[in-house]
């Protein structure tokens, strides 16, 4: 069933959606839906709304809510993303495919070692394309929330975001303890809301290190191959969801 999102939108069963712009031209024009025809509007608020399109009309679709039902894709557990700032396209990877993988939010992080250092104007640039990839993975993989992508930030303002958490993880290619042990102690102690940190291709700076583990940080590995910083990410969610049930 097509799938769309309309931020913040809550609604009741017989409640009338008037869906305008691109979605409405791609419902009309692109998948030639028609009166009596049903998809799927995602308000991001944690429930699907089933909808019967009533009437189509032409920059404007109308359609009635038949079903709210909980929306099943979204994970158990939060994962903030902070990423060292990748060169070259490597970010909307990390983004297609955390997004697939249920990320919540992506932040990119400019460190010490990036190779790419954007001014504050392109990286605000940047971040609008980077956005609609997110939205565009959403709707692929039938999330039932947009995950935001942040402005980047300073290694600075990263030791101030992670305090909001309450689980911390940074993945260190010079070792720390099994990610397996991590994931035990976050899941003993409850923690729902977790961040990841990962490097740029350089690595973390021996200074960066040192503020996340006198933060608090689990310092976790990912094993003994040193992962590219587009590889890192994916892999640490998939075995984060993994082991919290989130795949089963």
């Amino acid at each position: 069933m097509p799938r769309f999102f309309i931020e913040n939108i809550e609604k009741q069963v017989g409640d009338i959606i008037t869906v305008t712009g691109q979605d409405a031209a791609h419902i009309s024009r692109s998948l030639r839906m028609k009166a009596g025809e049903s998809l799927t509007v995602c308000g991001g608020l944690g429930s699907d709304l089933i909808c019967r399109i009533t009437g189509v009309y032409g920059d404007s679709v109308e359609m009635r809510v038949t079903e709210v039902k909980n929306t099943e894709s979204e994970p158990s557990v939060r994962i903030t993303l902070y990423q060292g700032l990748p060169k070259g396209d490597k970010l909307e990877l990390i983004i297609e495919k955390t997004v697939e993988l249920g990320v919540y939010e992506i932040i990119p992080v400019l460190m010490r070692r990036s190779v790419s250092r954007p001014d504050t104007k392109s990286a605000a640039k940047k971040r609008e394309r980077y956005q609609k990839q997110a939205v565009s993975a959403a709707k692929q993989c039938g999330r039932g929330i947009i995950p935001a992508v942040g402005d980047m930030i300073n290694f600075t303002q990263l030791s101030e975001n992670i305090k909001r958490h309450q689980a911390v993880i940074f993945f260190y290619e010079c070792g720390g303890m099994p990610l397996s042990s991590v994931i035990e102690n976050v899941k003993a102690n409850g923690c729902e809301d977790i961040a990841i940190v990962i490097g740029p291709e350089g690595g973390f700076d021996p200074t960066e290190a040192e503020t996340l583990e006198k933060s608090g940080a689990f310092t976790a590995t990912l094993g003994k191959r040193i992962l590219r910083t587009e590889t890192a990410p994916i892999a640490a969610i998939s075995a984060i969801m993994y082991a919290t049930g989130n795949m089963d």
